[in-house]
């Protein structure tokens, strides 16, 4: 047992630390309330208008002691609103748009399935810490691959169609003429049906090593009556099949592969001769002094749960991580044939690179 020192402290600094983890200790446990009120329909029940508790509870068939109990947390935590003349609860316009409308761009409730479907896997990485051992994106809970689609799908809506693809050299006419195009490492499809509602001319195949994943893109696909121009099919980024490609995306996954050199040059094979492969890459500096903000911090996190554990399961095991940054990615693109590369444009949480052979 470890006998903390007893230093002269700064009672000032200490409060303030203090404070910051009464604020984390908040957010990791709110983070539970965010989902449960997706799950039940909270949010957007209360979308519809104020409401007490036992008016939510009869609206959304829930039990009212518990719906109090979660709208009080919700209401301390700011995440929707509390008149104490009228002991209604609500949602202002803002707090609506993030919560409650599933087709915003700021639609954030995914973002916490994501968490809490990846700290699951606290006790395998605390471990993987002792051994070096890796975790497969397979291996991770459900809420992983369900938050993870609603957490990047808002992004990819807001984003994709309207300025990152038109960023890219002579991709967005190639898309409207009819083009073949491959997303790799698509997860649940979600940005492979983005592009083929947009882009009717064009054929889309998707590649995920993940079955359940491509399961579910497929039934997507074919809701959307979009199965005659979207085909999905299990494979690994450096496997896929085809040749030719005027269009290669690969989301938010790069980082997580093993050998993403490896992948790289199978892109590169595949591409038509004058193909374009849109890398989407979380936001990140070269240099770590520079990535220590509150994005940096998320992505960390993320990243230790998630992106370098399956890297290292995989072989090679090169553990880019969420944070690579464009110079490590420039390297991995160039070591895979690729003569031209380009920083296409950015958003806050993401960077959107352009490799041409």
């Amino acid at each position: 047992m470890s006998t903390a020192p007893r230093p002269t402290l700064d009672m000032d600094k200490l409060n303030a630390f203090i404070g910051r983890f009464v604020g984390d200790l908040g957010a990791a446990v709110h983070a539970g309330m965010v989902v449960i009120g997706e799950k039940l329909g909270l949010y957007k029940a209360l979308a519809a208008g104020p409401s007490t508790s036992a008016e939510l509870a009869a609206k959304t068939k829930t039990d009212e002691r518990y719906v109090r109990e979660w709208l009080s947390s919700q209401a301390a935590g700011g995440y929707i609103s509390y008149d104490e003349k009228t002991n209604n609860f609500s949602l202002t316009e803002e707090q609506a748009f993030a919560l409650a409308y599933e087709d915003s761009p700021a639609y954030l409730p995914g973002a916490f399935e994501l968490a809490l479907g990846s700290l699951a896997a606290v006790p395998r990485i605390a471990d993987s810490f002792r051994t070096g051992g890796g975790m497969g994106w397979h291996e991770h809970a459900d809420g992983v691959f369900h938050g993870c689609e609603k957490f990047f799908r808002p992004g990819y809506a807001a984003n994709l169609v309207t300025s990152w693809i038109p960023s890219l050299h002579d991709v967005m006419r190639k898309l409207e003429a009819g083009a073949r195009v491959a997303d790799v490492g698509c997860g649940k499809g979600a940005s492979t049906i983005l592009m083929a509602k947009a882009f009717p001319n064009s054929h889309f195949f998707g590649f995920d090593y993940h079955d359940k994943s491509i399961e579910a893109a497929r039934e997507t696909a074919h809701r959307e009556n979009l199965s005659g121009r979207v085909t999905f099919a299990i494979s690994k980024a450096k496997e896929y099949p085809g040749k030719d490609y005027d269009f290669v995306a690969v989301f938010d996954c790069l980082h997580d592969m093993g050998d993403p050199v490896g992948a790289a040059k199978h892109v590169r094979q595949s591409l038509d001769k004058d193909g374009t492969w849109m890398i989407v890459e979380p936001f990140a500096n070269n240099d770590l002094k520079d990535n220590l903000n509150p994005v940096g911090r998320v992505y960390y996190s993320f990243s230790t749960l998630l992106c370098t554990p399956c890297s290292r399961s995989q072989e090679v095991g090169l553990c880019l991580g969420a944070q690579a940054g464009e110079a490590r990615i420039r390297e991995v693109v160039s070591s895979a044939g690729f003569t031209r590369f380009r920083r296409a444009t950015q958003t806050p949480f993401n960077i959107v690179y352009e490799a041409r052979p």
